[in-house]
C-alpha cells in the first residue's frame, strides 16, 4: 500500500474525548479517494459510490500524524475500487482500514461512464 497524504491532528479535528473525531478521518480518506481516482481515470468527474465496513483499530490525538494509503484492488468499467489504510506516522499503529471504497467515473451527462483504464499509471510514466 502507498502512502500518499498526510494529516496533522489539530484541535479542531478532536471529538468530545479529545481524540481524533472518526468523521473527520473519515471525510479525509473520501477525499484522498477522489484525488486518487481522478488521477488515474484522468477525469475530475467521479464520485463515491461505496464505502464498506470501517474498521477503528485505534485512535489519534492532538499533535499526531496521521499517514493514508490507498490500494486499488481493481478496475471495473466505469468504477475504481480501493481499499484504505489510515496509520499513525509515527507509531505505524493502524487507526482504521476499509477493505472497498468504490469510486464511479462520470460522463458529461453526469451519468456513469467506461474510463478505459486497466492498470494503476503513475504521473511520471504520462509525462514520457
Amino acid at each position: 500500500m502507498r502512502f500518499h497524504t498526510r494529516k496533522w491532528v489539530k484541535p479542531e479535528d478532536l471529538n468530545p474525548n479529545g481524540t481524533l473525531f472518526g468523521g473527520r478521518l473519515l471525510a479525509w480518506i473520501d477525499e484522498e479517494a477522489a484525488l486518487y481516482t481522478v488521477i488515474q481515470v484522468e477525469n475530475s468527474k467521479i464520485v463515491t459510490k461505496y464505502i464498506s465496513e470501517i474498521n477503528f483499530m485505534s485512535s489519534a490525538k492532538q499533535g499526531d500524524i496521521i499517514e493514508i494509503g490507498m490500494e486499488v484492488v481493481k478496475f471495473g468499467h466505469t468504477s475504481l475500487i480501493l481499499k484504505c489504510e489510515a496509520r499513525n506516522m509515527m507509531t505505524r499503529e493502524t487507526i482504521l482500514t476499509v477493505d472497498n471504497i468504490i469510486m464511479v467515473n462520470l460522463g458529461e451527462d453526469g451519468k456513469p461512464a467506461a474510463h478505459g483504464k486497466t492498470t494503476i499509471e503513475y504521473v511520471k510514466d504520462r509525462l514520457k
